[in-house]
């Protein structure tokens, strides 16, 4: 979400199109819990990120950002706002950011360039309207894979810097998003909202995977493609939102309806060269003729939804929340290879599909309050099936028991939850041998699938000057029906960690010290890994593992003056060796070591 809006459907394209957004333009994120489907029509069953764009303000600003840090890492931002008019009712601001980083692995690096400008208009003292654009480059040179592993999935011990790609591939995305909204109040703190907005992605990418081949286990080739993708999206979304009285007691009301669409085109030619790799001495090879574009995809997809919320006053200590949404969806998928269609792509369509929701929140007294949720889940998909067609839409129920708590005068909060989610047809990635029709990578349908855990989460002032963010999460995936009864109890995703420990903390130092602030994080997990059977040459069983492992980073900011702020950063302080993900076979090397210790030092100038 962005804005408090889904207003773009990034989940229905590969995350090949999109790069991570750059913080630079976004004023917060916020993590909105629970199943998303009530707003959205689509979502995640556990939570959402909701990311606030940064407004003009009518007050002048000027920030100027510059950072250093290892392995090249040079980064600079420029943010201005002000009133464009001498009565502040017409502002603008404009935010740009430029970085380049080449990294711990031998000849990768990546370049980026962002721009964002936005302005607020008041029309008159009920309407405000707001137009933005912004535009992310990044340029990546870099491998499509990773590194691989033993055929019995052992860890071959390769250095962190080991590049098995060649230097002449790269991965490069550009995404551009114009958005507009228009803001009404009534009288009687009644509000009308209509936003859209529209985005433009490109991608051109040339990259390698190393592949087993060859007459033993120990050689490798490469899977090497190259793909071009274009795709738009637009996006429409309004509402009406105020109090009524009932009984005596005043409740709020939401009334809205979104639409979405998007059409995507790609091209491209994936080969398999048997370059025979030495992963003790890699060399890359030679670029070969890749100007061929045998295959081609058209994606289409349309959502639309009209939805109604209710928050019922029916106590000052209780209150109740119902909801309820239907969606239209369509999706199509035209896969072919040389003009010819490689199966039999059929439609998804979803007609009027109902989503529920319902909460109940109890005040205890002025601090505690407890909560219970169910929310319905619906999740439309473009994963394609081994037959070139896409999975149907993931549904399924989600149940929430919590309690939340506020102290020291709200400074400090705490909460704790238990939850249960069920869903179907979860998309479950197949072994690349299985995906001869739709490409390197396919999918098929689970069955059932229970996830239950609990979460709990501290943020706040614990004391004037000490901040502390700390949460802890367990979520287990399990089948509870399945085609395959062998899978009924098991992990659904091996290679998703189950326990996860957050904590970060600063202080500020006291007295002549104060301008002086401390802190660090530590990040733990469990152990992951992945397990199957290897067909290459014999058959036998594998397992792919990372064992459980922690990260510590350290901080020390210094206010140098009322304008100047200097931060230093050291991040994985006792470097840490440990893979970020793990190769989900023997067959094709995916694995990615996560980043040794580095460091950063930031000064940060505004007025």
């Amino acid at each position: 979400m962005t804005d408090g809006l889904a207003n773009d459907l990034s989940h229905y394209l590969s995350r090949d199109m999109n790069s991570t957004p750059d913080v630079a333009i976004f004023d917060r994120v916020e993590v909105v819990r629970g199943a998303t489907g009530m707003m959205q029509g689509s979502g995640n069953p556990s939570a959402a990120i909701n990311m606030i764009r940064k407004r003009p303000t009518a007050t002048p600003s000027v920030s100027v950002t510059g950072s250093a840090g290892s392995w090249d890492n040079y980064r600079t931002e420029f943010d201005a706002s002000s009133a464009l008019n001498a009565s502040g009712t017409l502002r603008g601001r404009v935010v740009t950011a430029y970085q380049t980083k080449d990294s711990f692995q031998d000849f990768t690096s990546s370049e980026r360039a962002v721009f964002y400008a936005i302005t607020e208009a008041d029309l008159n003292d009920d309407t405000t309207f707001t137009f933005g654009a912004s535009n992310q480059n990044a340029n990546n040179n870099s491998s499509w894979g990773g590194l691989p592993v033993a055929a019995d999935g052992s860890d071959l011990h390769l250095k962190r810097s080991t590049y098995l790609g060649s230097q002449w591939e790269y991965w490069d995305q550009d995404n551009t998003t114009a958005f507009t909204r228009l803001e009404y109040r009534f009288a009687d703190n009644w509000k009308m909202l209509l936003a859209a907005s529209k985005s433009w992605s490109k991608l051109s990418m040339l990259g390698s995977i190393p592949e087993r081949m060859g007459d033993n286990f120990d050689e490798f080739g490469q899977n090497i493609g190259r793909y071009d993708y274009k795709d738009q999206q637009s996006s429409y979304d309004g509402y009406v939102t105020g109090p009524f009285s009932l009984l005596g007691r005043t409740h709020e009301l939401v009334v809205g309806a979104s639409k979405r669409d998007l059409t995507f085109n790609g091209k491209g030619l994936p080969i398999d060269l048997e370059t025979h790799t030495d992963l003790s001495n890699p060399t890359g090879i030679a670029k070969p003729d890749m100007s061929a574009n045998p295959w081609t995809q058209h994606r289409t997809s349309e959502q639309k939804g009209a939805y109604l919320t209710t928050r019922l006053n029916l106590a000052d200590d209780l209150k109740v929340i119902l909801g309820g949404r239907l969606d239209w969806y369509e999706f199509d998928v035209d896969t072919r290879w040389n003009g010819k269609s490689s199966a039999s792509s059929l439609p998804n369509k979803v007609t009027r599909h109902l989503t529920r929701y319902a909460g109940v929140i109890y005040d205890l007294d002025p601090h505690h309050s407890v909560y219970v949720s169910y929310t319905d889940i619906f999740r439309p998909q473009t994963e394609l099936d081994a037959q070139n067609n896409a999975l149907k839409p993931i549904e399924g129920k989600n149940y929430e028991l919590g309690i939340k708590g506020e102290y020291f005068d709200g400074n400090l909060n705490a909460s704790a939850a238990i939850f249960r989610v069920d869903q179907q047809n979860r998309a479950k990635q197949l072994n690349p041998i299985q995906c001869s029709v739709a490409g390197p990578t396919c999918y098929e349908a689970a069955g059932e699938v229970r996830s239950e855990g609990i979460e709990f989460e501290v943020n706040g002032a614990l004391l004037p000057g000490w901040e502390l963010g700390a949460g802890y999460t367990y979520a287990a995936a399990k089948y509870t029906k399945d085609t395959d009864q062998a899978n009924v109890g098991r992990l659904f995703q091996t290679d998703i960690p189950r326990h996860i420990f957050k904590m970060f903390t600063t202080y500020q130092l006291p007295g002549e010290l104060e301008r002086w602030t401390v802190g660090g994080g530590l990040y733990r997990q469990n152990t992951i890994y992945k397990t199957g059977t290897n067909d290459y040459l014999s058959t036998f069983d594998y397992r792919i593992e990372q064992k459980a492992y922690s990260v510590v980073d350290l901080m020390t900011r210094y206010k140098a003056s009322e304008h100047v702020d200097i931060r230093f950063n050291l991040n994985n302080l006792l470097d840490q060796r440990y893979y970020q993900a793990i190769s989900g076979n023997t067959d094709y090397g995916t694995s990615l070591y996560g980043e040794p210790r580095n460091a950063m030092v930031t000064v940060n100038w505004s007025l």
